[in-house]
């Protein structure tokens, strides 16, 4: 079982590099050119502060890169769990982020879109493991979005770094 297990691994590799595939952050790779270029907006609030973090330990901190990154965050509370008592027990901290990747070279929108995600958590009888669990779940939140905005921009990166 396990000499079939690298056989098929070492096929599968020469099968991908046969068909032209390339990591996206590889030196001659798409998306090379991103890392370390895209300078995000400087964040205002305690979850666009955790948003720039993940986008910058995705794609490198870049003090004046080529690509200027703007974003609008907006979150919203969803209550979920209701007990019998109509305490609510779980929230879902929902998350839309709208993102304009701008060539400061030439002042072009390069990219544009919106992401979305949700996270939970769970309300506590005591204030201080709620608001914990909330800020918990607000950070992750921001970790989801600005994945998802890395993940869209290395998918299109050749058309934004032709």
């Amino acid at each position: 079982m396990s000499l079939f297990n690298r056989r098929f691994i070492l096929l599968a590799a020469l099968a991908l590099g046969a068909c032209g595939f390339t990591p996206a952050f590889a030196p001659d790779g798409p998306a090379a050119a991103l890392f370390g270029d895209v300078s995000p907006a400087a964040p205002t609030t305690e979850n666009a502060y955790d948003f720039v973090e993940q986008i910058e330990t995705r794609l490198g901190r870049a003090d004046a890169g080529r690509f200027a990154l703007t974003y609008d965050i907006n979150t919203s509370e969803d209550s979920l769990g209701v007990t019998t008592d109509q305490e609510i027990t779980r929230y879902n901290v929902v998350g839309t982020v709208d993102y304009v990747l701008t060539d400061t070279t030439t002042g072009a929108v390069v990219r544009s879109g919106q992401v979305d995600a949700f996270t939970g958590y769970l309300a506590t009888t005591t204030l201080l493991a709620a608001r914990t669990a909330q800020a918990d779940a607000e950070r992750r939140l921001m970790i989801i979005l600005a994945d998802k905005i890395v993940t869209e921009l290395v998918a299109h990166a050749k058309a934004i770094t032709p």
